[in-house]
């Protein structure tokens, strides 16, 4: 069985009359990316910041690398690094002594250091400094920052916010390196459920302050998988038909809607086969449920943001 790194137990904070958090739980097993998604103010940073021991939490409890007790959290949380909103670096230094000043107690050979420029492409920052860095190479350089100390596990908050495509791209693989090459576990947050299902493992959806939904890149792949929506007033009579053209991956949402997840490319010869058998089809064709729409029909809501 795999380690877990990090488990809530309904963590709640309350502030004032504002329920920040209600009652979260989730689990993070060694090897995840864990993606927490949530519309803005849906209470992301205020997960990660208790988990960093930045907040104090008002009911539950946190396990951390099989830690419970508050003294041995706080020892445990050495082995993170975090990067929450925003990036801790100094403006008038380069990539190169930034990470320097970084390493200063950490005794961090500069070996490592040339290692994490290349990881993160800053090699060739040279004399340039951070204030003059684009977000991109700041959000970068920030990571790279965290991971002076080699951590066993990384929190980041939102890391491709404000970035343009290709920087959206890029952190994705850097993460994807931390992963497969550091095996680093991940804890993110994004409000963008497309965003996040690049990239993630799994997926803890948070909602006013709680977790609707756990759901794996499996079964999320499941419930958002391309199907033939069918239509039609003859439901039971559609169904005979599917039965005899031995398609059994089919689901009846409805008194007028099937939806078939196999035989993708054949819609013509099903249609071809409901008409001949005399039924009405009011319409037929190869659709996909949206990652959005499937977040929004979870919240209730109309907006990412």
């Amino acid at each position: 069985m795999s380690e877990t790194i990090l488990k809530s137990v309904n963590i709640s904070k309350i502030y004032g009359k504002h329920i920040a958090l209600d009652k979260v739980s989730i689990e993070i097993k060694r090897g995840m990316i864990y993606g927490l998604i949530g519309k803005n103010g849906a209470g992301k940073s205020t997960f990660m910041r208790i988990i960093m021991g930045l907040i104090t939490i008002d009911e539950g409890n946190i396990e951390l690398f099989g830690e419970t007790d508050k003294k041995a959290l706080q020892h445990a949380r050495r082995r993170m690094g975090q990067s929450i909103e925003t990036p801790a670096l100094y403006p008038e230094l380069t990539a190169r002594e930034n990470l320097q000043a970084q390493a200063a107690n950490g005794g961090v050979s500069e070996r490592e250091i040339d290692d994490l420029l290349h990881l993160m492409k800053l090699e060739h920052t040279r004399k340039k400094k951070a204030k003059n860095f684009s977000l991109g190479m700041r959000q970068r350089l920030a990571i790279a920052s965290t991971l002076i100390t080699n951590p066993e596990f990384l929190i980041l908050d939102e890391p491709t916010n404000g970035l343009d495509p290709s920087g959206i791209v890029e952190m994705r693989e850097i993460i994807q390196r931390l992963v497969n090459e550091r095996g680093i576990t991940v804890l993110l947050s994004s409000h963008l459920l497309d965003e996040l299902s690049q990239i993630a493992t799994h997926y803890g959806i948070l909602h006013n302050g709680k977790i609707i939904k756990e759901i794996s890149k499996e079964d999320l792949a499941l419930e958002t998988r391309q199907y033939v929506e069918l239509e039609t007033t003859e439901v039971q009579k559609a169904v005979t038909v599917l039965d005899k053209l031995g398609i059994s991956d089919y689901e009846v949402k409805s008194k007028t809607e099937i939806h078939i997840y196999e035989r993708l490319d054949d819609v013509a010869s099903i249609n071809r086969s409901l008409v001949l058998a005399n039924l009405d089809v009011s319409r037929i064709g190869t659709t996909r449920q949206k990652l959005e729409d499937y977040f929004l029909q979870l919240t209730g809501g109309n907006s990412y943001v």
